[in-house]
């Protein structure tokens, strides 16, 4: 094998594999892995060397943007940002009081702040705060 071949088959794989990780995890989305295994059958007759690079550079790019949009999505959660815990913190609150034999009514856990949705409230401080130094958070952070 050329060290190009070997270029092709290195990226190849790790597309692959990403498209199987991230986009077609499900039965339904198969057919990424079906479209993404023809393109490179289908440009494996180029001859022209700007081409291939090109299309070895296309398939690198979108690996690292699958991969990073992934890994976005994971620190998004991790850091509790745009996710609703509201739900999750009434059932916790109502399984502990539960526990000591307790039930806890609705309207305790708002009157406490407990278990109350602050996104919108922190959606508008930090866009307050970015328009403060000139800046404009995107759409997504909008309040």
């Amino acid at each position: 094998m050329s060290g190009e071949a070997l270029q092709v088959a290195k990226v190849y794989c790790h597309l692959l594999k990403a498209v199987k990780k991230h986009v077609a995890k499900e039965e339904n989305k198969r057919h990424f892995i079906k479209y993404t295994t023809e393109e490179f059958r289908n440009n494996c007759k180029l001859s022209d060397p700007s081409s291939i690079q090109h299309k070895i550079k296309l398939a690198e790019n979108y690996t690292l943007l699958l991969n990073s949009v992934h890994h976005h999505k994971d620190l998004l959660f991790s850091y509790n940002i745009a996710v609703d815990r509201t739900d999750e913190m009434k059932r916790v609150l109502g399984k502990s009081a539960a526990s000591v034999g307790l039930q806890l009514p609705d309207d305790l856990l708002f009157s406490y702040n407990i278990a109350v949705d602050r996104t919108y409230e922190m959606k508008r401080v930090l866009g307050k705060s970015a328009a403060s130094v000139g800046l404009q958070l995107p759409d997504v952070y909008q309040p």
